[in-house]
């Protein structure tokens, strides 16, 4: 399997391009299946999560075409078929429960799977329940509310209550509902991800479709019978993927200028910029130009920080807890131990292999200023884990190998060139 091999950095510099939002990319490759006509979407993310989409909407009926990072997307307007076999979400949470909402409209079975992350660590209990109450039949073949699920639809409007710490159910069944006939109310218990369901409804904003909330997101009410038209649509860099180059640059005391980047965007990860800055951090950002620059920074200070709007922070945030000054408190994670893999567990173990001061919490981790040294560690099949631990390796004494770095493609297919081309020490090795 590759590794990276990663050496001290003493600095870096230059500019780079961020990949495209993997959040905006599934949203916009399903809505375009589910619209009337044909949506032509642009610089999508290169990503196994963007083509496990492009297949499950292919099986639900929609007709894709792909050209380099262009798609054109015939829709179903709304009617998705009896899929003619078992539709796999691959290593995409988002898949699965997006994709599981809508074969909730179908009057047949659908089955949905995924890799062994999907099947072991992602919930589908929220999905599940909430599909039953609107009157489908939808099940755990294993009895065990994960993947491989079963739904039987049509599911038809109503009421439903789910628990809504993961975002993606509710905004799964958000999806289905406007497809529906009548008004659909869903109230959801412990709402969480906030930033994403924005999102979402970011998206009914743009194409026109009709949603009511209460501030705190415990209730939504979809009036049904959406006529979605074809769009046009090109997407946005990733703040998520943004974190590494920044915390890398961050870490190296480097001055680094990141190109593509739009923070009027509605991506919740964008937050975690405002908390950088809160550590001492310094950025420069121009609209007109859409970059954001880092500028060099001495030292930052260790705080306290409630990441539940930018949950997927967790693992880079732990390695620059490792950095900063005093300690640094992650609170309100409790979600990342569901993702990929318990991101919580992961990283501190990995990092404590590194010399890490790092604690788990039931919800978070505590880091205190650490001096790390290179390590053999692992990835864990987690992107962000991965990527975290390469930073980690810039700021390391000797050499850092990281295990099996394949999953960077799940939302960074170009890490390694990225980071190189910034003048860090990082090579592949097969």
């Amino acid at each position: 399997m590759p590794a990276f091999i990663v050496n001290q950095t003493e600095r870096l510099s230059g500019q780079a391009k961020i990949p495209s939002s993997k959040s905006h990319t599934l949203r916009a490759i399903l809505f375009a299946a589910l619209a009337d006509g044909e949506s032509c979407i642009k610089n999508v993310l290169n990503s196994p999560d963007t083509i496990a989409m492009i297949k499950a909407c292919q099986q639900l009926g929609a007709k894709i075409k792909q050209t380099g990072s262009t798609l054109l997307v015939q829709g179903i307007a709304g009617k998705p078929c009896i899929p003619d076999n078992v539709i796999d979400a691959g290593n995409s949470g988002l898949v699965l429960r997006f994709v599981g909402a809508i074969a909730g409209l179908i009057d047949g079975a659908t089955v949905i799977t995924g890799d062994q992350s999907v099947r072991h660590n992602r919930p589908a209990k929220p999905l599940l329940d909430g599909l039953n109450q609107l009157g489908a039949k939808a099940f755990s073949t294993r009895g065990d509310d994960k993947a491989p699920i079963v739904i039987q639809g049509p599911i038809q409007a109503g009421k439903l209550r789910i628990d809504g710490q993961d975002s993606q159910p509710v905004s799964g069944l958000l999806i289905a509902s406007q497809f529906l006939t009548g008004r659909t109310e869903i109230f959801v218990d412990n709402p969480g991800e906030k930033p994403w369901l924005n999102l979402t409804l970011a998206w009914f904003k743009r194409l026109s479709l009709q949603a009511e909330h209460s501030p705190d997101f415990s209730h939504f009410m979809i009036k049904g019978s959406a006529k979605l038209k074809a769009f046009d649509y090109c997407v946005p860099s990733d703040f998520s993927s943004l974190a590494f180059p920044v915390a890398a640059a961050l870490l190296t005391h480097s001055e680094i200028t990141l190109q593509g980047v739009d923070m009027n965007d509605s991506q919740g990860d964008k937050a975690l910029l405002e908390a950088l800055s809160k550590m001492g951090a310094i950025f420069d950002y121009s609209d007109s130009a859409k970059t954001l620059t880092v500028h060099r920074c001495e030292s930052l200070r260790g705080t306290t920080l409630d990441i539940n709007d930018y949950i997927d922070s967790i693992t880079i945030l732990a390695v620059i807890g490792c950095y900063a000054q005093g300690k640094t408190v992650i609170k309100n994670a409790a979600i990342a131990r569901q993702k990929e893999c318990d991101r919580i567990a992961s990283i501190a173990t990995e990092l404590k292999k590194m010399g890490a001061n790092i604690e788990e919490t039931d919800d978070g981790l505590t880091i205190k200023r650490s001096t790390l040294h290179g390590a053999q560690v692992y990835s864990h099949h987690d992107h962000r884990v991965a990527m975290s631990l390469a930073v980690a390796g810039l700021i390391a004494e000797g050499k850092t190998d990281i295990e099996n770095i394949n999953c960077v493609k799940k939302t960074f297919p170009n890490f390694i060139e990225v980071m190189k081309s910034l003048g860090a020490n990082i090579e592949v090795c097969e």
